[in-house]
């Protein structure tokens, strides 16, 4: 049976399923020895997902720095605190890697802020957003994509939070890793659908939706 998916998802529909939260082991990598040790142990794997998070400003003309490099397994997922940290030499060398893929969404935003931190040449990086049009799908945004193919919601609450915190909250970490995680879930099951042709790409209007997804359901 083929796995219906939407052009375009409606964004009121999101808040009707139900909510997928990452997990597995969270690490807060917060020293150049424990960032070190993360990137050898991510570097032994073959598809990571990754992410970043900022400080949200809330002034005109204020702005900051990336605070949070969230570099995901599909169990294990380390938050590495640039704000703490910095670009440590490890973290470039990760950054530069190009044989271990790195699984994002919007990666030239990542990229160019993680640049501010530190100049590195990104290595092997794959940006779902230019597989997601192979299979007919409009939609750029996590939140929709998820939705879409899982039929589940990665809830964005947390995004506007202070990620410069002394101590980043359970929530917040949790927030984090499912993002990092994500990438990696979508990745697999878009390569899966396509090398399968198990999927019927349905083109409906947003207010159609809901009942779309119904008659889909029954």
């Amino acid at each position: 049976m083929k796995k219906v998916i939407f052009s375009k998802f409606d964004k009121q529909a999101i808040s009707q399923l139900p909510r997928v939260l990452f997990g597995g082991r969270i690490i807060v990598v917060q020293s150049k020895e424990e960032a070190d040790k993360a990137v050898a142990f991510l570097l032994s794997q073959t598809i990571l997902g990754i992410d970043t998070e900022t400080r949200p400003a809330f002034k005109k003309g204020q702005t900051h720095k990336v605070s949070l490099l969230q570099v995901s397994t599909n169990d294990t997922c380390f938050l590495f605190r640039l704000n703490m940290i910095g670009l440590t030499s490890s973290i470039k060398y990760f950054l530069e890697d190009s044989t271990v893929p790195k699984i994002g969404l919007s990666l030239g935003d990542d990229v160019m802020a993680l640049q501010k931190r530190g100049s590195f040449i990104p290595g092997n990086f794959i940006d779902l957003q230019d597989h997601v049009k192979e299979i007919g799908i409009q939609d750029l945004g996590l939140a929709k994509l998820y939705a879409n193919i899982f039929g589940q919601r990665i809830s964005k609450r947390e995004q506007l939070t202070n990620w410069d915190a002394d101590v980043l909250t359970e929530k917040q970490k949790r927030y984090a890793a499912t993002d990092a995680w994500a990438c990696i879930k979508l990745y697999e099951e878009f390569n899966r659908l396509k090398k399968d042709h198990a999927y019927q790409l349905v083109t409906v209007q947003e207010e159609r939706q809901s009942d779309a997804l119904k008659n889909e359901n029954k």
